[in-house]
């Protein structure tokens, strides 16, 4: 998982409650703490699978193009981290039996974690995120 799928969850999270208005991308990250040119990466992502909209110019910005209960944190993460959990092997003798064969295994092992994960992020949408932030500040 890289820092992309938790800046995607900030952002939407940060536009579901702003819903009445367009946020800019300077608005969004001085609320992650980071660059904007980083979260307009972000936000670039989401816009190309439909997620959010935007308008440029004068009073224009980021809003919600769908509902908040129709993203979960699945498309996120299949959206800025899919393949993030495959194991990193460093070159290995093809010689030795386990050097042969580290990559194909850790490979299958990691795709079922990811498979699981998929299936634990899947009951989780933007609706909750944003629920759950307000059950927070009450």
């Amino acid at each position: 998982m890289n820092s992309n799928f938790t800046l995607a969850i900030h952002s939407l999270t940060y536009l579901a409650l702003q819903a009445d208005r367009m946020s800019t991308s300077d608005a969004i990250s001085e609320s992650a703490g980071v660059h904007p040119v980083r979260i307009r990466k972000v936000l670039s992502l989401l816009k190309k699978q439909g997620i959010i909209a935007s308008k440029e110019g004068t009073g224009g910005g980021f809003i919600f193009a769908r509902d908040l209960s129709d993203i979960n944190l699945w498309d996120i993460y299949k959206i800025t981290s899919e393949g993030a959990l495959q194991p990193k092997c460093t070159a290995t003798n093809e010689k030795c039996l386990v050097g042969a064969n580290m990559k194909n295994v850790l490979f299958q092992i990691f795709l079922g974690a990811e498979e699981k994960l998929g299936d634990y992020l899947k009951y989780y949408s933007i609706k909750d995120i944003v629920e759950m932030i307000n059950q927070e500040k009450a």
